[in-house]
């Protein structure tokens, strides 16, 4: 017999880690910056369709609920998806305290809390959210059909699979693995025998027609991106590398105890507990394999979390025989895993804390500085005659700053991160692609450009493509944000297009000292920086903002020009700069160039840090 006062226990754990995670994740949200994907989902939802060239229609339908109860608000953005992540562990509960027992099952429900990707689902408006809730509730629904094929069952099922296929491509491994999991046992095989499962899978079927209809329509523009284009497909050791970080997600204790949990259940006699082991290794397995040969630029360390939530009521009967010290460390970890998950989110929403964070490899950029930008924006545009014209660089700028002017109709110029993302083919269809700014008629244009979005090599040739879309560019306001890890230009545009070469952003680059390099409290300091079309008449260092020294500007150096074969900077190649800072105090400093133009342009370039001794 259960021994109750366990139970309630248990129950109350589970409840005291529910409600503290869902205030921090509350709390955490209110704050948190958009993220450039949340950004453009919002413009799918003031775009409503049945699905996009990205996805279905789900999360952007979601985010539009959310934007109609506050426009403008990232919290009322972000709380549809709050609510469903909320309710994810009380599912996991519900499902492992009728396949195991309750005590066991509030405590599947806990670690559903801890286990950081879940415990922090919900706190961003992105498509994981509702992907996992509907495979949160085909799993719940497949062991009940085990149990016995009821109409409430099938109808939960149905449910699970509609929402699926409403919200992911991916999600279409979550039913080829659940499929595999019942044709692997008698019990399986019985329930797909039964009308009512096939009725089930027909109406989940349905919510994939939206999605066919759309690629039917353009050229199976989806399809090729989700399964060709973003894919290389080729062995890369890099998948390594990314294996490392979806195991780690997981937490070092909690992962071998799945690994124990997954090599027990698919010796167990019971069924549900094979179906769970089955459905959980396939699916981590499975993305782990995936990882050699697929997408390896854009974010995928959570595409194995159905797994692990699968195989998370198999967990505590793990958990038990194990001796006590090291179930503790298990739950610990976990609770720090979460922690440093949230503890990143939070240094996001932080820009001061962010700022610090500039040098590092975890700095939150796509978090960066958006409102900073908007603000700018807003304020250059008043400045500027009326009827002037935004336009944005590329989705991210179009989608963030749209959310912030509470305008989805921002145009965008064609860009190779549009096609990178999948997003061009949507903005084509909003018309809202810009390949000459002779698409917007005459008139005073603000263009709004980011200095992120292509690799620093292919800089230069991205600023000249930029000339031949809309002329040569004036002197940009730079916006340096959190040490200029995000950058981003302002182009006041002229009623009409100016003729002449190409002028462009000045490029910069500091050969010593290097990156977080130790130095004495005077040192020199060597580099190179040229800028198209003009030239530049001076360079200053920088230290923390402020003038700290004149460069002598004028070194030969050939290989600058070699290296930017396109470059038409009039000095070439003399183009280097030399020089020497003296009197910076001890500690940790940011250095940085101002670079002069012969244009009268005055631009900082990124900064670094340097250890004074």
């Amino acid at each position: 017999m259960l021994d109750s006062t366990g139970v309630q226990a248990a129950r109350r754990r589970f409840l005291w880690l529910w409600a503290c995670a869902s205030l921090v994740n509350l709390a955490l949200a209110a704050r948190l910056p958009l993220f450039v994907d949340e950004a453009f989902y919002w413009q799918e939802g003031r775009h409503l369709a049945w699905a996009y060239s990205d996805l279905p229609g789900m999360t952007a339908w979601l985010a539009r609920i959310g934007d109609a109860w506050a426009s403008g608000s990232t919290l009322a953005l972000r709380l549809p998806f709050l609510l469903i992540g909320a309710a994810i562990p009380w599912l996991v509960a519900r499902m492992a305290s009728r396949e195991v027992d309750p005590d066991r099952g509030w405590q599947a429900g806990s670690l559903a809390v801890l286990l950081p990707l879940s415990g922090s689902l919900g706190l961003m408006a992105l498509p994981d959210v509702p992907l996992l809730f509907a495979t949160v509730l085909c799993l719940d629904a497949s062991l009940r059909l085990l149990r016995e094929v009821t109409p409430a069952a099938a109808l939960e099922l149905a449910l699970g699979l509609a929402i699926g296929g409403l919200t992911h491509y991916r999600f279409a491994a979550v039913i080829a693995i659940g499929c595999i999991a019942l044709l692997a046992s008698a019990e399986g095989r019985r329930v797909l025998r039964h009308p009512l499962a096939w009725v089930a899978i027909a109406i989940g079927a349905l919510a994939w027609w939206p999605l066919l209809a759309w690629n039917l329509d353009h050229a199976d523009a989806g399809l090729r991106f989700q399964l060709l284009d973003r894919h290389p497909w080729q062995f890369s050791r890099e998948g390594l590398r990314l294996g490392r970080m979806q195991l780690a997600l997981a937490t070092p204790l909690l992962l071998v105890a799945m690994g124990i949990a997954a090599w027990r259940g698919l010796r167990a006699q019971q069924p549900a507990r094979r179906y769970l082991a089955t459905c959980g290794s396939l699916v981590v397995v499975g993305f782990l394999a995936l990882g050699f040969v697929a997408d390896r630029e854009r974010v995928s360390f959570h595409w194995p979390l159905p797994g692990y939530v699968a195989l998370l009521p198999l967990l505590p009967a793990v958990l038990a025989s194990w001796a006590r010290g090291w179930r503790i460390a298990a739950w610990a970890t976990a609770g720090l895993g979460l922690a440093a998950v949230l503890g990143y989110y939070a240094i996001a929403s932080m820009p001061a804390v962010r700022a610090q964070a500039a040098s590092r490899n975890f700095h939150p950029t796509n978090f960066a500085g958006w409102d900073v930008l908007a603000r700018e924006v807003d304020a250059t545009l008043r400045a500027m005659p009326p009827g002037t014209r935004l336009l944005a660089g590329d989705f991210k700028l179009g989608a963030e700053l749209g959310f912030a002017r509470g305008d989805a109709r921002i145009p965008v110029i064609d860009h190779p991160l549009n096609h990178k993302h999948g997003r061009a083919p949507q903005l084509a269809l909003w018309r809202l692609t810009v390949d000459t700014r002779e698409a917007l008629g005459n008139g005073p244009i603000l263009l709004v450009a980011s200095a992120n979005d292509v690799p620093f090599r292919d800089l230069l040739a991205y600023y000249h493509a930029l000339c031949r879309q809309v002329g040569p560019l004036p002197p940009p306001r730079v916006l340096n944000i959190d040490h200029g890890r995000q950058r981003f230009l302002l182009f006041r545009l002229p009623a009409t297009r100016p003729a002449g070469g190409c002028t462009t952003p000045a490029l910069a680059f500091v050969d010593a000292p290097t990156p977080g390099a130790e130095v004495g409290s005077g040192f020199d300091v060597t580099g190179w920086a040229f800028k198209d079309g003009v030239g530049l008449r001076g360079v200053e260092v920088t230290v923390d903002g402020m003038a700290a020294a004149r460069m002598a500007y004028g070194d030969a150096n050939p290989g600058v020009a070699a290296f930017w074969k396109v470059s038409r900077d009039p000095a070439h190649p003399r183009v280097g700069f030399h020089g020497r800072v003296e009197g910076v105090a001890t500690g940790r400093h940011w250095l940085g160039l101002r670079l002069h133009g012969r244009d009268g342009s005055v631009e900082d370039w990124p900064a670094q840090v340097v250890e004074v001794r």
